[in-house]
């Protein structure tokens, strides 16, 4: 008896269908957004290395990954804040204060470095609460409730410290710590740039590899979806926002190293530059897209434009504008990916 195949439906169809070299690439790139960032960054190096050699020097590639490094950090917690639909227009304001109270309880009233660490780490996770119960509790826009406490957080570290700056020489060693530096082969690293590594690590395996790294992606992808799937999604979002705290405060403690000293008007463009590092890492602004190692490669490929243009003479100006054209053209990119249709 011979059995006759049913004809194939029209998705089987549609899927089985011959797809362009172009229809190929967008369906590798939304596999693996972070393939395109990678080949930018391997493209960035070798054509500012023609330009100038020094650029490839161990030196060079040592003070970028030092220079890179706060805002690699702070581009963590902006990356768990993305995935989820949504931005965080504070994270250099948490920051500022986390290292200003640290700084200022450390030096003014004599408390242990640890102590003080864990106070200005304490701040930041306060302060990510706070931005947290806004977009669960009373459902605010993201963009709105960060956008407001940029200026809470900010007028507060500068009232806080009346403008005044701490030095290295009046902080205990364990806030100077991150600063450090030690040879690896003929590169010289920093302990904070070992922080930053660890700490993409650990964030990078809770996303991949856990229930919670699972659930920030579906509640970014659909939070409808995300809910009737039995997902408590304002817990996961307030978790997130508590984790980004965290991290802010963390990244203070960076910060102090880096800088050599604990100043209210440090890393002016934190939030600008966050945001770049992990839309340029190929992190879907409207979130349930993206990964750690695309914002790490973002931005690395922001520190490769700063030091390789300077190196290469070029005025400061068109260093911000070829940023900026990166990130329109990030933007773009996604958006083509996004329309895949598998």
């Amino acid at each position: 008896m011979t059995i006759t195949r049913p004809a194939a439906t029209a998705a089987e169809q549609f899927a089985l269908r011959p797809r362009s070299p172009l229809q190929r690439i967008q369906q590798v790139l939304h596999a693996r957004p972070s393939i395109s960032p990678f080949l930018v960054l391997v493209l960035a190096f070798v054509a500012f290395a023609a330009i100038n050699p020094r650029f490839a020097s161990p030196n060079s590639l040592s003070l970028v990954l030092q220079q890179v490094a706060v805002i690699g950090a702070l581009a963590v917690g902006q990356t768990l804040v993305i995935l989820t639909a949504g931005i965080d227009l504070s994270v250099g304001a948490i920051t500022i204060l986390s290292m200003m109270v640290a700084a200022k309880l450390a030096e003014g009233q004599g408390l242990p470095g640890a102590v003080a660490l864990g106070v200005g780490i304490g701040i930041g996770l306060l302060a990510g609460l706070l931005n947290g119960a806004l977009v669960t509790r009373v459902n605010l826009p993201p963009f709105i409730v960060t956008l407001g406490t940029l200026s809470v957080f900010g007028a507060i570290a500068l009232l806080y410290t009346r403008g005044q700056s701490v030095q290295a020489v009046d902080l205990p060693g364990l806030l100077n710590w991150t600063g450090e530096t030690f040879p690896v082969g003929e590169f010289r690293i920093s302990v904070g740039v070992v922080i930053v590594a660890i700490l993409y690590l650990v964030v990078g395996y809770a996303l991949a590899k856990t229930a919670w790294g699972r659930h920030v992606y579906a509640v970014g992808d659909d939070r409808e979806a995300a809910r009737l799937a039995g997902i408590r999604v304002d817990r996961v979002l307030l978790s997130v926002y508590l984790t980004a705290g965290a991290i802010y405060g963390l990244t203070a403690w960076i910060l102090i190293g880096r800088a050599g000293a604990a100043s209210p008007n440090a890393i002016t463009d934190a939030n600008l530059e966050s945001i770049t590092a992990v839309v340029i890492g190929g992190t879907s602004l409207f979130g349930g897209r993206g990964a750690l190692l695309g914002t790490l490669l973002g931005a690395l490929i922001v520190g490769f434009f700063r030091s390789g243009l300077s190196l290469a003479g070029v005025d400061d100006q068109y260093r911000v504008l070829a940023v900026g054209v990166l990130v329109l053209l990030a933007v773009a990119v996604d958006q083509w990916i996004r329309r895949f249709k598998a």
